[in-house]
């Protein structure tokens, strides 16, 4: 939908869907029950156009790519009316019902196979995103550390895919631009990291102002609250050192005082087995300990290898809905995406993706569980209310 000058989805992420078919029955379901909501209680106009921030896996693209599969659905958004100006290309793989963690990064940038995906995702936006809206695609940021992944390879696809896109943008008369989101323990993570990755990547490119085009940064509010850095900053800096805020994640952590036992009992019933959890506590020196996953802090604690009260307060990556604090001694990060959504209100030209991203609803714990379409449309009136 319409948001301001620029344009809000939710991210379909949050649907399990991994096959064409399943995605195409996801979208006339789910998707189209999440309008109906918002249109019922007035946050939607009858005749307004809805977007649908889209997630397709690897096997779902090629799948759509197929035979007459993109006609047909270019001829249902037209129907529905609904478009598509957004596609999460994190997640290559399966993304529900079984262990994802750090395989979430597989392939990386390092990978043809992530190039190859990429590009098939663009393909689809040029067949059916409107000329009249920018077009992007997120994706992870270019690999996990542990992997240790050759940064020389990364570049060399990036810097590739920046002139397919201005290729693939010229012949159709879009605006194409990926955004590499930044995460606890990424290849790059912090807003520092962030900019000195993106000086290499433009000290090798061969094309500069290519790369300024088309590689920006999805700017995700859970992930640099959980870096513990200033959303104002973040993406002033961001400003001012080129980078183009492909899209903005709207989305909240969960935190919690790490001296609090009452806090460190009820974080134990956020340990899951599907997804990668990194926790990140900061000492009263602004220092920060990482651990990978909430398990291997809670292991660490419970062996005596960590003194919980060396540190002010714990976040944790684990995607808290928007509309739903959790009960004390837990809370959540939403200050941080307050602070971006008052950071548009000065810089509304800024970025014109925004899109709602907790994905986590089907392992959150029961207390916070609502049925799906409820929650999606708690968190569109949750912005639409302090936009």
């Amino acid at each position: 939908m319409k948001f301001a000058s620029a344009h809000l989805a939710y991210c379909t992420n949050i649907h399990p869907a991994e096959t064409w078919e399943e995605t195409r029955v996801m979208l006339a379901s789910q998707v189209l029950a999440v309008r109906d909501r918002l249109r019922r209680t007035g946050h939607l106009g009858a005749d307004e156009r809805f977007a649908i921030g889209l997630r397709l896996s690897a096997v779902a693209a090629r799948e759509l790519l197929e035979h007459e599969h993109l006609a047909r659905f270019r001829e249902w958004l037209a129907a529905s009316n609904t478009y598509i100006f957004t596609i999460n290309g994190f997640p290559y793989g399966s993304f529900h019902g079984i262990r994802v963690k750090e395989q979430v990064f597989r392939p990386d940038w390092s990978d043809p196979a992530r190039l190859a995906y990429t590009k098939d995702l663009f393909r689809i936006l040029a067949a059916l995103a409107r000329t009249d809206v920018s077009a992007s695609v997120s994706t992870l940021p270019g690999s996990f550390k542990a992997f240790k992944a050759d940064e020389t390879l990364i570049r060399q696809h990036l810097i590739e895919l920046a002139g397919f896109l201005d290729e693939l943008s010229d012949a159709s008369g879009h605006d194409f631009h990926l955004g590499l989101e930044p995460e606890p323990l990424g290849h790059f993570e912090d807003m520092v990291e962030t900019v000195a990755f993106f000086q290499r990547l433009r000290h090798h490119a061969p094309d500069i102002p290519a790369i300024q085009r088309r590689i920006g940064v999805n700017y995700d509010a859970c992930h640099f609250a959980l870096e513990y850095n200033d959303a104002h900053e973040v993406l002033e800096l961001f400003g001012w050192a080129g980078i183009r805020i492909s899209k903005i994640h709207l989305s909240s952590a969960l935190a919690f005082a790490p001296n609090d036992p009452a806090a460190l009992a009820a974080i134990r019933a956020f340990v899951e087995p599907t997804y990668f959890h990194q926790v990140l506590l900061r000492r009263s020196d602004n220092t920060i300990r990482r651990f990978p996953d909430l398990p291997d802090f809670l292991a660490a604690l419970d062996a005596g290898h960590l003194t919980a009260a060396d540190f002010q307060e714990a976040r944790v990556h684990f995607h808290i809905p928007l509309d739903a604090e959790p009960a004390a001694p837990l809370r959540s990060t939403c200050g941080q995406t307050l602070e971006v959504l008052a950071w548009r209100r000065t810089q509304p030209e800024a970025c014109q993706h925004y899109e709602i991203e907790t994905y986590t609803w089907g392992v959150l714990p029961a207390g916070l569980q609502r049925p799906v379409a409820a929650q999606i449309a708690g968190e569109y009136q949750w912005v639409l209310a302090n936009a």
